[in-house]
């Protein structure tokens, strides 16, 4: 990457963590850019097909300085496409990053026929686990519950469109990941996220049973219905 001049504005619309460092992309970017860089990330539910064909979609413009991101809210709005600013740059990029995990979660439990009721849970389960992990890298819980958190959770776990959500109905199927993303002929963020998720999950010392759960399925051998029926059989708790 080359270096930015003092001044240069920065946005990236990328979405997950660093392959062996699990990094978020704002801290990929003082790494390289330095610490000072003008920058922030454009993410939220946005397919870029639909965004493309010119239909309607909101989506987060995030960073610490609220300055910028009211800025470039205001040059990059358009009637089609809404843009709210947000300064908690982690909470928007955790959000971003592991709702890909839950979308290969969402498609296995649609392709093994579980219904819409055990999505609704998985969707609703698996925000939790995200805010669990953002708040613990330092995020605000209530960025969740926007765009950036719920709205392109909700998105990527329904969608057609989705490239993760394909995935897990693969895997339900019995295929084999390697067979799938090379049908697939494009790259689903979630299969790498799913393990950095798990490893700063760890770090942290915050539970996520789902994230778990899918890396075991797609990088320690674990089968589809183990990993539905591991995740059934865990204690009941409070909400």
């Amino acid at each position: 990457m080359h270096r930015l001049t003092p001044g240069r504005p920065l946005l990236w619309a990328c979405k997950g963590f660093e392959a062996g460092s699990g990094l978020l992309p704002h801290e990929i970017v003082a790494e390289e850019c330095g610490g000072a860089a003008a920058c922030g990330v454009l993410t939220g539910p946005s397919f870029a097909a639909e965004v493309a064909r010119g239909l309607p979609a909101a989506v987060t413009l995030a960073a610490r300085d609220p300055d910028f991101a009211r800025h470039w809210v205001s040059v990059l709005h358009q009637p089609r496409l809404r843009i709210y600013a947000n300064t908690d740059l982690v909470g928007c990029e955790v959000g971003g990053a592991v709702k890909n995990v839950m979308a290969i979660a969402a498609g296995v439990s649609d392709g093994m026929g579980f219904g819409l009721n055990a999505r609704a849970a998985l969707i609703t389960r698996g925000l939790a686990e995200i805010a669990r992990l953002a708040r613990a890298l330092g995020a605000r819980g209530e960025t969740l519950m926007g765009l950036a958190g719920m709205g392109d959770l909700i998105l990527t776990c329904t969608g057609d469109l989705s490239r993760n959500r394909r995935v897990g109905l693969a895997l339900a199927d019995g295929k084999g990941l390697d067979d799938i993303l090379h049908e697939l002929g494009h790259v689903a963020e979630g299969v790498s996220t799913a393990r950095e998720v798990v490893g700063l999950a760890h770090r942290h010392g915050v539970e996520m049973p789902i994230c778990e759960a899918i890396d075991a399925l797609l990088h320690h051998g674990l089968h589809a219905r183990a990993a539905v029926e591991q995740l059934l059989a865990r204690d009941p708790r409070e909400e």
